[in-house]
This record gives structure tokens, C-alpha cells and sequence, in this order.
């Protein structure tokens, strides 16, 4: 099922985005394991079920079990991270950056897969959750070991569609 079926069960007003799941995930200029481990840790990161399971079982044709399950990492980890940030930044007291998260991080240092693609995967999370201070770490990391612009846009694309995905399935369960 996966892209499929989640392109068969968007609303009509959605058919913009039905038609962008196939030209990001469905054709993206990363590779298949960046693509897909994008789509997969946004899928995560949207928190639609239905949305989730689809693309799930659609990457992990894609992925490795390893990186299914760095994918997930990547999403849960950003979780708290975007939250723990974000906060620190908005707050505006310059205090709170130099105080020490005390946070366990461990999986961002042996994620399991290539580090460039668990950063990918972290940026993606971090757009979809608005966390501009991780956007720009992971981006400057990126981009520091060798990854492109375009990239860097291309996750950027996969997560704004898949996130729009779950915002168009929660939208036709909560009316129908």
C-alpha cells in the first residue's frame, strides 16, 4: 500500500498534496535511503497513525532494519530536542545557553546508519517542529560534511508534504 494509500485516502482539498507525496517521496533526488528515512522520520514526527503505518511499510522495502529504526530515533530524539531548544532560544536570556542540557543524547552519536543521513533526518524532524536553532545546527553540520543545498531543500520538501499529509488525514477523521 504505502504512498498509494495514503494518496487515495487524502480529501479532495488535499489533491495538492497528493500530488506533491509523488514528487518528493515518491521521486526524490536523494537517495533512496535519505528519502526514504526523511519520510519516515516526519511520518513519526506528524503523529497521524495512518499516515505513519503507510509510510512505514513502504520504506522499510528501502531501508534496513537499522535504519527504520534510526529513523525513528532520529524523530523521537528531535522530539526533545526541538522542545528543549526552542524554548532555551525563545526564552531570550542568554543564561539558559550556556547551562548544560543534562540530556541523554547518546543516539545522535551512534545512530546506526551514516551520520550525514541521521542529520538529514534530524533537520527534516526539526522543520516539521519549528526548532530553528536545530535547523541551523543541522544544517551547518550538513553542509560541513559534504551535503548539498539541494540536498538539504529536498528534505525540506519531504517534510513539509508528509507534514501536510497527516494535517489532511487527521482533518478528514475529526470531520467524518
Amino acid at each position: 500500500m504505502g504512498l498509494d494509500a495514503v494518496k487515495a485516502a487524502l480529501p479532495e482539498y488535499a489533491k495538492d498534496i497528493k500530488l506533491n507525496l509523488g514528487s518528493t517521496v515518491g521521486t526524490s533526488t536523494l537517495r533512496p535511503e535519505q528519502g526514504w528515512g526523511t519520510a519516515l522520520a516526519c511520518a513519526v514526527a506528524a503523529r497521524n497513525g495512518e499516515l505513519l503505518r503507510e509510510i512505514a511499510e513502504e520504506a522499510a522495502a528501502h531501508l534496513t532494519p537499522e535504519a527504520v529504526e534510526a529513523a525513528k530515533g532520529a524523530a523521537t530524539i528531535m522530539a526533545m530536542n526541538n522542545v528543549y531548544y526552542r524554548a532555551k532560544h525563545l526564552i531570550g536570556d542568554e543564561q539558559y545557553a550556556s547551562m548544560p542540557a543534562r540530556l541523554r543524547m547518546q543516539i545522535i552519536a551512534r545512530p546506526g546508519v551514516d551520520k550525514g543521513d541521521f542529520e538529514l533526518w534530524c533537520l527534516a524532524v526539526s522543520a516539521i517542529t519549528g526548532c530553528g536553532v536545530c535547523l541551523e545546527s543541522h544544517e551547518k553540520t550538513l553542509r560541513a560534511t559534504g551535503f548539498t543545498r539541494e540536498q538539504v531543500h529536498e528534505a525540506l520538501r519531504i517534510a513539509a508534504v508528509v507534514h501536510a499529509a497527516a494535517v489532511a488525514l487527521d482533518a478528514r477523521a475529526a470531520l467524518a
